[in-house]
């Protein structure tokens, strides 16, 4: 790594939301273009940087900052200077020039150590005197944290974070329990914090270690979907993650449950380890479903197909399978209504609410991905939301801790509410949704219980189905407009473990074998790229999907996109493109956002008058310009929403040419295109 040291002579561009900046650095040797993120301004400031030179193909060489310091100037030019650039407060280029008239060389001794000596100036009062001294310690402050945490090999992307978090008590903080790191800044994990810990000489059995990796293996099972552990699996796999005692983590894991950090109980005769809001809310939601369930809703089965009968002259008639779904889902408190592709749970949802709307009661709709409720949207004719717009999500005055307006105390104003793709609602979820219901709301729940799980803790249709409490249909007759397909006809037959068939001749279904992995990607570029477009007229970015089983390897996700961004938008003059991460973001790339994020701003692009907050993990979109002198990134999402995203966010973005099969849940693409390699049985499911 490279060092140079010199004066900042101009700051040519300075984000001021995410610290990148481009300055000019005049050394004693030459004057050299700076690009990287910085804390604060250091405009006109003497400083040593860290980092690479780089050849830029439009602006010539560079000097890429990874690290930098601030060095105090000595020459009296450059003191005059550094006091009069707008860092220290209340000092402006005349009062700078007085100061060091005065002090001279020691001019900062004088502000650090004996600033009442300040009002020997004319012009410094006592008070101007102590903002001076406050604000050259402010600028010490900060220069000390950066260093601090750049010394422990914390990038400056993830310091501005931390100081942003934390201020003048970063350090203090993270000497204290760096392991507060893991749980309070997007993006650094428990592994991360754990080698901070390290370097700052933490024990290894510390108990703030032993606290910290007892949730983070709690938190790895609840990725898996787990809403508890066993707790001889969570001893385990704790000891062996840390490398101590497995008396030591048992005697954390008694204080924990003691502080009611945890919640430790007997399940089927085995101990058992909860995370204490997925306990709460697994006994929230068994208790809340019970009490709607329980709610008599005063209407007979005869009335209801009273109504049925009125409409069956002007609309799709019904099974008999169909109409019992109907009629439970209005006469009883809480309905599921499952079933696999083609079995008609859309056209039991129209039914449903046209006969709501002839009893006058008000129905919400709502879904847990902004894909699905578009999707319920444009089938029923009626707008539906994700759950957590309805539920009116904010933010505590941190900004960080999500909540929701309606509640316990002010609940949704309706007579009943239809939660579509349930099977992708978490236990988190469902526990706020249920407490923003009513004694006496209908709920009723549609889902394929046989789709994924959550990706969040907690299988809770599937739960609720295998609980034997609630009013459950299940719908298995295919019908006529989905008898045609082989998609459909060969799901329910993997389904039911029979095998597909394969390669009937002008079907929607199509199977090619490969010899190897190899072979399978050159397919799937080739398919995607050449094949389909030419022959089906598909337009392969708007159009075709290709879904793997798995993140890493030749066939996963991450390597897929790669080769398809390769075929499909190489690098060209005419394409920007910014490198973060293992991703390579290039003018055009087909893109997905990957965590929920209630504040970022869009616009609607036909309509600048129209704008909203909201993105939400698995939106789809396309980048459609790179600012590198804003260091922006502008994506046009599936719905004409256009977000600008800074630099800085590109972790919430990933490459979407290839996505798995559980971000794809809850959507439909014309065309799916899926690598079938040997592997886990698991994934393969």
């Amino acid at each position: 790594m490279e060092s140079l040291k010199g004066s900042i002579v101009e700051t040519i561009f300075r984000n001021y939301e995410n610290g990148y900046t481009v300055a000019l650095l005049e050394t004693k040797d030459e004057v050299i273009t700076l690009t990287g993120t910085f804390s604060r301004d250091v405009s006109g400031e003497s400083i040593e940087v860290f980092g690479k030179r780089v050849n830029h193909p439009k602006y010539g060489e560079q000097f890429q900052v990874d690290m930098y310091s601030t060095i105090l100037p000595t020459d009296l030019e450059q003191i005059e200077n550094y006091l009069s650039s707008g860092l220290i407060k209340g000092v402006g280029k005349h009062t700078a020039k007085k100061i060091v008239k005065v002090f001279k060389e020691n001019t900062f001794d004088i502000i650090q150590n004996t600033p009442e000596k300040l009002t020997d100036i004319e012009g410094i009062g006592e008070k101007k005197a102590d903002m001076i001294a406050k604000s050259f310690q402010e600028q010490a402050d900060v220069k000390e944290i950066m260093m601090f945490l750049q010394s422990h090999n914390i990038s400056t992307n993830y310091s501005i974070k931390i100081y942003k978090e934390y201020g003048k008590n970063t350090i203090n903080v993270i000497k204290d329990n760096p392991y507060r790191l893991a749980e309070e800044i997007y993006g650094i994990g428990f592994k991360l914090a754990d080698k901070i810990a390290a370097s700052l000489g933490v024990e290894k059995d510390s108990p703030y270690r032993i606290s910290s990796g007892v949730k983070y293996v709690l938190a790895e099972y609840a990725l898996r979907g787990h809403t508890y552990t066993p707790y001889k699996s969570l001893v385990k796999a704790t000891a062996e993650l840390l490398e101590t005692s497995v008396n030591n983590i048992e005697d954390e894991i008694r204080n924990m449950a003691f502080t009611d950090k945890i919640h430790i109980e007997t399940l089927d005769s085995e101990l058992v380890v909860y995370y204490l809001p997925y306990h709460t809310a697994e006994v929230n939601v068994c208790k809340n479903l019970i009490n709607l369930a329980n709610t008599d809703q005063g209407i007979s089965e005869e009335e209801v197909f009273m109504y049925l009968e009125s409409d069956e002259d002007n609309s799709i008639a019904l099974t008999d399978m169909q109409k019992e779904a109907v009629v439970q889902s209005i006469i009883n408190g809480v309905t599921v209504i499952t079933g696999g592709p083609g079995t008609g749970k859309t056209t039991i949802i129209l039914s449903i609410l046209k006969i709501f709307e002839k009893m006058n009661k008000k129905v919400l709709l709502c879904a847990p991905t902004g894909r699905a409720a578009k999707r319920i949207t444009e089938s029923t004719g009626r707008e539906a939301k994700t759950i957590h717009r309805l539920l009116e999500y904010a933010f505590g005055e941190d900004d960080s801790n999500l909540t929701f307006n309606k509640n316990e105390n002010s609940p949704l104003d309706c007579h009943a509410i239809i939660v579509d793709e349930m099977s992708m609602v978490d236990i988190l979820l469902m526990n706020n949704l249920l407490k923003a219901l009513k004694r006496g709301t209908r709920l009723i729940i549609v889902g394929d219980v046989d789709q994924l799980p959550s990706v969040g803790a907690g299988n809770v249709l599937a739960d609720i189905i295998k609980s034997n409490t609630i009013k459950t249909i299940r719908l298995d007759m295919i019908f006529r407009q989905s008898q045609g397909s082989m998609i459909v006809q060969n799901a329910h037959a993997v389904n039911k473990g029979t095998m597909p068939l394969l390669n009937k001749k002008d079907s929607d279904f199509y199977f090619i074998r490969a010899n190897n992995t190899s072979s399978i990607v050159e397919l799937i570029v080739e398919l995607y790229k050449e094949r389909l477009p030419s022959k089906y007229g598909f337009i392969s970015m708007k159009d075709i999907q290709v879904l793997s089983p798995m993140k890493k390897g030749d066939a996963g996700v991450i390597e897929l996109n790669k080769k398809i961004q390769a075929a499909v938008n190489p690098p060209s003059k005419m394409k920007r493109e910014k490198t973060f991460g293992k991703y390579t973001f290039r003018t055009g790339d087909k893109v997905m956002q990957v965590k929920n994020n209630y504040q970022t701003e869009w616009k609607l692009t036909d309509n600048n008058f129209v704008t909203g907050e909201g993105i939400y993990n698995g939106d789809i979109g396309s980048i459609i310009f790179i600012d590198e002198t804003e260091q922006e990134m502008h994506v046009l999402f599936d719905d004409e929403k256009e977000v600008v995203y800074s630099f800085s966010q590109l972790d919430e973005l990933i490459l979407a040419y290839a996505t798995t099969v559980h971000k794809s849940q809850g959507s439909e693409f014309p065309v799916i295109i899926m690598p079938m390699v040997w592997g886990p049985p698991m994934l393969l499911t």
